[in-house]
C-alpha cells in the first residue's frame, strides 16, 4: 500500500482498512485515527449528559420563576429523561453499525438542540402546563441515549487490551457532563447573556433575578460546533457495519441480562443519584443551597469512571467489581446514620460525605462492569465462531458486533436506574416523609450483587 493511499484512507469519511488488533497496522495508523475520533466523541458525549441532566437543575428552581409544581411532580421531571433515555438506548446500540458512527454521532447530537431551545421559552412562561415539561424532559432522555451509540462507536476503534482504558475516558469523561451541567447552569442562571432572544429573568425576594431559560440555552452554540466537528472529523468504519439481525442474537446469551444487573447498579446508580442529589438534599437539608454543592458528586463519579476502565484493565474487572460492590453497601448502609428523623437531626457534611463515596464507587464500578462486558463477549463469540470453524479474521469481526451490541444493550438497561432511583425518593418522601424505605430497597440490592458477582465470576478468576 503507498504512502498516499495510506493518507487518503486517513482523511476519507468511510475507512474501509481497520485492523486494530494487528500491531504494525495499530501504530502507523490505527492510533492516531482511534485518538481523533475518541477526542471528538467525548465533548459531543458531555454535552449529551448536560442535556440529559438538565432538570436536575431547572426542576429545583421552577417554583422559583412562577410555577407551583408539587415535590413528587419536580421528581418526576428529573426522572423522566432517565425513563426515555433507557428505552431509545436500545435502538441506539444498534445504529453505529448501521448508520455509521460519524453520521450517526452528528446527527444524534445535532437533535439535542430542540429540547435546549424549547425549553428556554417554556421556563419564561408560568402558564406552560406540567405535561408540556414532562414532553421536554422526556425529549431530553435522546441525549441519554447517545451514551450506547456513543461506547460501541469507540469499541470499535481499539484494540482489545486498550478498549477498557478508550471506554473508560469517553464513558468517564462524557459522565463529567452531569458535573459540568450542575456547576454551569447555577453560574449562568444569575445573568443576562440571552436578553437579545428575549430573555428578561424573574426577581427573587433576595433582590437578584433569575435566568432560568440561561440553563438550557447555554449549551446550544456549543451542541452546533461539536456536530459539525464530528461530521467533518470523525469516520465511518465499514469494518463496523452491521445489520439488525446480525446484532440481535446477542440478546440470547445468558451473561447480556447478567452484566445488565451489574451494571444497573453501578451506572444506574450513578445517573439515578447525579438526577436526584439535589432534589433529595433539599427536602432533607432545606437550609442548604445544594446547588452550590449538587456537581461535586457527578465530578467525582465521572472521575472515578475515567481511572477505572485502565484499573481494571491491569487488576481485573471481576476483582474491581466485587470490591466495589461491597463498598458501595457499606455507604448505603452508613446514609441511614446521616438523615433527619422526622424534620430533626440530621448531619448534612457527613450525608454529602456518603454520598460523595457512593458516586465514586458508583463511578469505578460503572468501568469495572463494562470492562467485564467486553472482555467477556470477545472470549464468548471468538469460541464460538473458531468451534465452528471460522477463521481469526471472521471470529474478531464477529466478537467486535457482538461486544459493541452488548455494550449498547446493558447501557440502556443500566439507564432505568437514572427513572428508577429519583422516583423511588419521591415515592419515599410522599409515603413516609423520609427517603429511608428507597435507600433499603438499594441496600438489599448491592449485597445481591456482590453475591451474584463472586457466584458467577469470582469464583472462575475470570478477569
Amino acid at each position: 500500500m503507498s504512502h498516499t493511499s495510506a493518507s487518503e484512507k486517513d482523511k476519507g469519511a468511510v475507512i474501509t482498512d481497520w485492523r486494530p488488533e494487528d500491531p504494525a497496522f495499530w501504530q502507523t495508523r490505527g492510533h492516531r485515527v482511534a485518538s481523533r475520533n475518541l477526542w471528538i466523541s467525548v465533548p459531543c458525549l458531555l454535552l449529551a449528559f448536560c442535556v440529559w441532566m438538565l432538570f436536575s437543575a431547572v426542576a429545583v428552581n421552577l417554583n422559583k420563576v412562577g410555577f407551583n409544581f408539587s415535590t413528587d411532580q419536580l421528581f418526576m421531571l428529573t426522572a423522566l429523561p432517565g425513563l426515555s433515555g433507557a428505552l431509545l438506548r436500545v435502538p441506539y446500540a444498534f445504529m453505529v453499525p448501521i448508520f455509521g458512527g460519524r453520521r450517526w454521532t452528528a446527527f444524534s447530537t445535532g437533535i439535542m438542540i430542540v429540547p435546549c431551545v424549547w425549553l428556554g421559552f417554556a421556563v419564561q412562561d408560568p402558564t406552560t402546563p406540567f405535561s408540556v415539561f414532562m414532553i421536554i424532559s422526556l425529549l431530553c432522555g435522546f441525549a441519554g441515549a447517545n451514551f450506547a451509540s456513543s461506547m460501541a462507536n469507540i469499541s470499535f476503534f481499539f484494540p482489545k487490551e486498550k478498549q477498557g482504558g478508550a471506554l473508560g475516558v469517553n464513558g468517564g469523561l462524557g459522565n463529567m457532563g452531569v458535573s459540568v451541567m450542575q456547576l454551569v447552569a447555577p453560574l449562568v442562571v444569575g445573568m443576562s447573556i440571552f436578553a437579545i432572544f428575549g430573555g428578561n429573568g424573574v426577581a427573587q425576594p433576595n433582590g437578584s433575578t433569575l435566568f432560568l431559560e440561561n440553563a438550557a440555552w447555554i449549551w446550544v452554540p456549543f451542541l452546533i460546533v461539536f456536530t459539525l466537528a464530528a461530521w467533518f472529523g470523525m469516520n465511518d468504519l465499514s469494518a463496523s457495519k452491521a445489520s439488525l439481525s446480525e446484532q440481535l442474537p446477542v440478546l440470547k446469551r445468558g451473561h447480556l441480562w447478567i452484566m445488565a444487573v451489574l451494571y444497573l447498579a453501578t451506572f444506574g446508580s450513578f445517573i439515578g443519584f447525579s438526577a436526584g442529589f439535589a432534589m433529595l438534599s433539599k427536602t432533607q437539608f432545606p437550609n442548604v443551597n445544594i446547588l452550590h454543592f449538587a456537581f461535586f458528586g457527578p465530578f467525582v463519579g465521572a472521575l472515578a469512571r475515567s481511572l477505572g476502565g485502565g484499573i481494571s484493565d491491569r487488576l481485573g474487572g471481576t476483582r474491581v467489581t466485587l470490591i466495589n460492590f461491597i463498598a458501595m453497601a457499606i455507604f448505603t448502609a452508613l446514609l441511614f446514620l446521616t438523615l433527619p428523623t422526622n424534620g430533626q437531626g440530621g448531619n448534612f457534611v457527613a450525608f454529602f460525605t456518603v454520598f460523595m463515596g457512593l458516586f465514586v464507587t458508583a463511578g469505578l464500578g460503572s468501568a469495572s462492569t463494562f470492562q467485564m462486558i467486553s472482555v467477556i463477549f470477545r472470549k464468548l463469540t471468538m469460541d464460538r465462531v473458531k468451534a465452528q470453524g471460522g477463521s481469526e479474521e471472521h471470529a474478531l469481526r464477529e466478537a467486535a458486533t457482538d461486544t459493541a451490541a452488548a455494550l449498547g444493550f446493558i447501557s440502556a438497561i443500566g439507564a432505568v436506574g437514572g427513572f428508577f432511583i429519583p422516583k423511588s425518593f419521591g415515592i419515599s418522601l410522599d409515603m413516609t416523609g423520609s427517603p429511608a424505605g428507597a435507600m433499603k430497597i438499594f441496600l438489599v440490592f448491592y449485597i445481591a450483587c456482590v453475591v451474584i458477582t463472586w457466584a458467577v465470576y469470582g469464583r472462575k478468576t475470570k478477569k
